[in-house]
């Protein structure tokens, strides 16, 4: 039957038995596709069973029906005995095998000597052995059918040891095996009652998943979750990420029961691509923050573009367009994820307060503000109803103060109504203690308000301001699904939180752009040259070539030799023109002098040719010089740049932003990782501080914004078309018109990446 081996798919069948089948499926189908008969019997297996979405290996790893301990231990101070105690602690249902020659058992578990000793299968192992013994146990665990490995020991590429790494991971591929890690802290997970972990404890419970580079981090936030009351169902240490990684593990929560949103804390990620289609495609909301977010490269950068860019820029730029909620710290970690993991999203932009103080409500009123919700008066049916429940020196305008005096029915009645009426898109509730009412009983009156107003599609929000009672109906809230906070600020803040989230749900599934008048094997062509030549830049009119077989709008150029090409070029284009010296060696022109513009006739060309090189020459005596090119003279309107960068995470980074002072002093630019579509380019045009330039400010007329649009979606996919080939590169300055006259690309730069 060809390639259809039996041997291979038999050891296969026995390791995924069960509800792994996935994985047996999709082996089957594929050893049997060679012959009509193979098809046949992977028709058939694929009818017995039925496809599955979740990965069965990495299943394997993070809700394993039995775990082996490799390397436990009989000493309470070691991280083996701990991890075997803390799953017996948590009440794993699980099987539990340690793996340790010399000791009978740990805990009440039965040990043995190797996994290959254990007489039943074995689903995951925690490796908690030193470095240097663990790729024996790898190749053991592959040898037993273990499916998947949480390797908790350190010692590899965070020490400088790839090689080992490298080993580990291609020897659990050959089996077919997946590792998370190494140098992690374990899996955690409320659901499961699994504690896999050297941590002696599960978090608090709850519905979201955290996913933590760092160990140590992951330990205090699991202690903190108790303290703050944010709850979640599964803590995730990485690690390494010598195999399973960020993308991997958003994949498979996406489709866990359990989880209904994710919390990332980010170091590095290794794989930014793949990190934007996970995150693109995951149906949750998903949380990040992002430690290390210094600049790179700016040194060595030869690009404004270059210079522009860090990590902080196009991680930003990234998670947007990915539709990831970026965390400022820690604090606002946790508490977006208890408005996300509990909430809805906010689908529009009216917000109602709704508060007992006016001291409370003018601090929310202003954090609306701050946060992208500013208030609007409710609307005249809202009032009336709303006064019917307050005093009459209460206000219902919004915010809507009930006063004191309102009581338990003013809440009840208040957010009963309110929450249900079409015109709110979002609530925040505030309460401060007072002597006349109880804690308890206003949170249970939201509660109740909520859930019988017969409306379920909108958040809401909560603070309690006050004592031990106050924190025990907080507590209770939470406990019931409504966020609930400290301070009217944070849970106005939560509530723009979730705003944001249905706004870059809409965002984060652009489609890929591509557009049809390109002509890449012009512009490899061009590339080809420049590289036989030895160099690592284009010159401006080979890199204006470039652009222009992208589709870009560039001005006529032409490289003269000698005066007398210049003249008759300058003549070919029409008077004024512009000279700019042409060489490898001299990529800021105007530095050296080399640059003339508004050259009117013959004359004026001759001086400016000799002028030009003779500058030219004095900034650089050895430089190689190709010539002067002769360009149109485009007329002048509003300045702008565009630019790229490749970054060594996500890839082609485009830059935009206005042009002059804009750029040079106050830095005023916006980046997108690449590609982008044209309304991802007008989004790009509005989050520069001087966007209202472009709109048309002080009596001026409107830019054309959608033919700048089209020019940023071109260069998008030209800059990732080319990412093998183009490092950096300008379009400075671009031109814009008024609407509807188009854009002109004056000058460009190119330079190629290293090969």
């Amino acid at each position: 039957m060809g390639h259809f081996n039996l041997a291979k798919i038999g050891h296969f069948y026995f390791a995924t038995l069960g509800h792994y089948h996935f994985a047996l499926t999709q082996k089957l189908i594929s050893a049997a596709k060679e012959t009509i008969c193979g098809i046949l019997f992977g028709w058939i297996i694929k009818q017995i069973l039925p496809e599955e979405k979740v990965d069965p290996i990495i299943n394997a790893v993070l809700k394993p029906k039995s775990i082996a301990v490799i390397g436990a231990s009989t000493n309470p101070d070691k991280i083996g005995y701990k991890v075997v105690e803390n799953l017996k602690e948590c009440g794993y249902q699980g099987a539990v095998y340690p793996i340790n020659p010399d000791a009978e058992e740990i805990v009440g578990y039965k040990c043995y000597a190797s996994v290959k000793d254990v007489p039943y299968v074995v689903d995951a192992a925690v490796i908690t052995v030193p470095a240097k013994i663990v790729r024996q146990v790898v190749q053991e665990s592959g040898e037993k059918g273990v499916k998947g490995l949480s390797i908790i020991s350190s010692g590899f590429s965070e020490v400088g040891d790839h090689a080992l790494e490298e080993e580990i991971v291609r020897i659990a591929h050959e089996y077919g095996m997946r590792i998370i890690g190494p140098n992690i802290i374990g899996v955690l997970s409320n659901s499961d009652k699994m504690n896999a972990s050297f941590y002696n404890n599960l978090p608090y419970e709850g519905k979201a998943a955290l996913i933590s580079q760092s160990g140590a981090l992951l330990i205090a936030m699991a202690a903190a979750t108790y303290t703050r009351r944010v709850g979640f169902d599964k803590m995730i240490s990485i690690g390494n990420q010598a195999d399973l990684d960020f993308a991997d593990l958003i994949s498979y929560l996406n489709e866990d029961e359990n989880t209904s949103c994710l919390t990332l804390y980010i170091e590095g990620i290794k794989d930014g691509p793949k990190f934007m289609e996970a995150a693109r495609n995951c149906t949750k909301p998903i949380i990040a923050l992002k430690a290390g977010t210094s600049a790179h490269g700016a040194a060595a950068a030869a690009s404004h573009t270059g210079s522009l860019a860090g990590s902080a820029k196009v991680y930003e730029a990234a998670f947007e367009q990915a539709g990831v909620a970026q965390a400022e710290d820690l604090n606002d970690m946790f508490d977006t994820t208890l408005a996300l993991s509990l909430q809805p999203t906010m689908k529009g932009d009216n917000l109602l307060i709704v508060t007992n103080g006016g001291g409370v409500g003018v601090l929310a009123t202003d954090a609306a503000e701050k946060y992208g919700l500013p208030l609007k008066f409710a609307p005249e049916d809202v009032q009336e109803e709303l006064k019917k429940h307050m005093p009459s020196f209460g206000s219902a305008k919004n915010p809507v103060d009930i006063t004191g005096g309102a009581g338990l029915a003013g809440y009840y009645e208040g957010v009963k109504y309110s929450y249900a009426h079409p015109w709110v898109d979002g609530m925040a509730v505030l309460y401060c203690e007072t002597s006349v009412t109880d804690p308890q009983e206003i949170a249970e009156a939201i509660y109740n308000a909520i859930h019988e107003s017969g409306a379920s599609d909108k958040p809401i929000a909560v603070s309690f301001i006050g004592g031990e009672r106050c924190e025990k109906a907080k507590e209770w809230l939470i406990e019931h699904d409504i966020p609930t906070y400290d301070a009217p600020d944070l849970a106005v803040k939560a509530l723009s939180s979730l705003r944001k989230q249905d706004e870059l749900l809409k965002t984060a599934h652009n489609g890929m752009y591509k557009p049809t008048n390109i002509d890449k094997e012009k512009a490899l062509q061009i590339i080809a040259a420049a590289r036989a030549k030895g160099r690592d830049a284009l010159t401006e009119v080979e890199a204006k070539h470039v652009f222009k077989a992208y589709g870009l709008p560039v001005t006529s150029t032409d490289l003269a030799k000698t005066e007398e090409d210049a003249i008759r070029m300058a003549n070919e284009i029409g008077f004024p023109i512009v000279m700019k010296i042409v060489s490898p060696d001299i990529l800021h022109k105007s530095d050296a002098g080399a640059v003339k513009v508004g050259i009117k006739n013959e004359q004026g060309v001759r001086d400016a040719y000799k002028l030009i090189m003779e500058n030219s020459l004095n900034y650089k005596a050895d430089a190689e010089i190709d010539g002067v090119a002769i360009q149109e003279m485009a007329p002048w309107a509003t300045e702008v740049i565009v630019g790229s960068v490749n970054d060594a995470t996500f890839g082609p980074t485009l830059m935009f932003g206005l042009g002059g002072i804009f750029v040079e002093v106050m830095k005023d630019v916006t980046f997108k990782v690449a590609p982008i579509d044209e309304a991802t380019a007008l989004d790009m045009q509005s989050e520069i501080k001087s966007s209202k330039i472009l709109e048309g400010a002080r009596g001026e007329e409107p830019r054309d914004q959608k033919a700048l649009a089209d020019v940023l979606a071109h260069y998008s996919y030209m800059v990732y078309d080319l990412r093998d080939e183009i490092a950096e590169s300008d379009a400075n300055p671009v031109i814009v018109y008024e609407e509807g006259e188009g854009v002109a690309v004056v000058d460009a730069r190119i330079i190629l990446t290293k090969k």
